[in-house]
């Protein structure tokens, strides 16, 4: 049963990192990105602003592709070491974002990676 809420969990982190991916990438200019990174649409309508949100976003479909990646296509061996790699660099984002943007990051994106590996933690061992 742990490991079952464990992969929920990891899904959960990687599913959230490919939509904020799709909402950088293709959804930046949108009242729905102006609410969720707190931002003026007027500075999401910039040419400039949507070719670095495309940018992140890219960075953050890698995140979610490899978490999953690493979840259901690693060998054995590898995919406690890769989970933690890839859930930690959320977790470090997320608290970055909370230091440098808003302190909301850190709830909605640092705590389900952060439980994910409490988790992973607790299954690896």
């Amino acid at each position: 049963m742990l490991k079952v809420i464990t992969d929920i969990f990891i899904i959960l982190v990687a599913l959230e990192a490919l939509g904020i991916m799709i909402l950088e990438m293709f959804g930046s200019q949108t009242s729905l990105a102006q609410k969720a990174f707190s931002l003026p649409l007027a500075y999401l309508k910039q040419p400039e602003t949507k070719v670095s949100m495309a940018n992140q976003g890219l960075y953050n479909g890698f995140i979610g592709v490899g978490i999953l990646v690493t979840r259901f296509s690693f060998p054995t061996v590898a995919i406690y070491p890769g989970l933690f790699l890839f859930i930690g660099f959320v977790v470090i984002a997320a608290i970055f974002g909370a230091i440098t943007v808003s302190c909301k990051i850190i709830i909605t994106q640092g705590l389900p990676a952060m439980i994910a590996l409490i988790f992973l933690l607790i299954t690896a061992g």
